[in-house]
């Protein structure tokens, strides 16, 4: 078999610490305000945005990019397909916290950081939503639009009592060009980073080694516990120690670094 150049020069890069992708991403502070320009990502089946799945609910990993969505063959998802084919209530409820969850990738200039270049959003569903519901606004349309499009409002607030900071986002009266200047637009185009660069897709034998370290643990260690029972949250942790966040966003920004 012929060597991939390519995939030792990326390896090569990402040892030697020289990828291009390194520190790209970008999260709204909670408590601050800003303005955004959202970019469309190119070859992107004409979607503006990239969806990823991630697998959250497997203790003591990060998130793990789900190779299923890839064409790949996933052990989780076997798993999943295993649990569901079962057909009990256990089964199901295990499987259900089990599912991939999607989280939202978008290239973004910050008014104001114009000279950091493009950086990437992680964002979930909600503001996900907010987005499209602004493009299918025939008084805004494709926000992203080099020329005609609009920038964003971004602020992000954490309400007392509540564990999640939330983002909303809110466009500008008039629609502008994203610069004025076309060398800098080129640039900019240029320069926007894969997403899937950004996270490790483990493989069939390392993710197996997983799911099996966890099941045995799980037999063994973790009797009582509530898998298998249907939880009311609908936030995922990002790792074992996601309770030290004070945001999704911020455990997704680690987990990007």
């Amino acid at each position: 078999m012929a060597l991939n150049f390519d995939a030792i020069k990326r390896k090569l890069d990402s040892l030697s610490g020289n990828n291009r992708n390194r520190n790209r991403s970008w999260r709204p502070e909670e408590g601050n305000k800003y303005t955004v320009r959202l970019l469309s990502f190119p070859d992107n089946e004409g979607q503006p945005f990239k969806e990823l799945q991630f697998y959250y609910n497997i203790p003591g990993q990060r998130s793990i990019l789900a190779p299923s969505q890839f064409g790949k063959r996933d052990p989780i998802q076997e798993l999943i397909d295993k649990l569901r084919a079962e057909g009990t209530k256990e089964s199901y409820d295990m499987a259900k916290q089990l599912y991939p969850k999607m989280r939202v990738y978008a290239p973004v200039v910050i008014r104001g950081e114009e000279d950091k270049g493009v950086q990437i959003w992680s964002f979930g569903k909600l503001v996900y939503q907010a987005l499209l519901s602004l493009m299918m606004d025939e008084d805004y349309g494709d926000i992203t639009d080099l020329k005609t499009g609009t920038d964003i409002t971004v602020t992000c607030s954490k309400a007392p009592g509540q564990q999640w900071a939330k983002t909303e986002v809110l466009p500008k009266r008039k629609s502008s060009p994203v610069s004025s200047d076309k060398a800098q637009v080129k640039e900019w185009l240029g320069d926007i980073p894969d997403v899937t660069q950004m996270f490790q897709l483990k493989s069939y034998d390392e993710l197996s080694t997983i799911v099996n370290n966890w099941l045995e643990g799980d037999t063994q260690d973790n009797e009582g516990s509530d898998w298998g029972t249907d939880t009311k949250s609908e936030k995922p942790a990002a790792d074992s120690s996601s309770s030290s966040y004070s945001s999704l966003d911020d455990a997704f920004s680690d987990l990007m670094k």
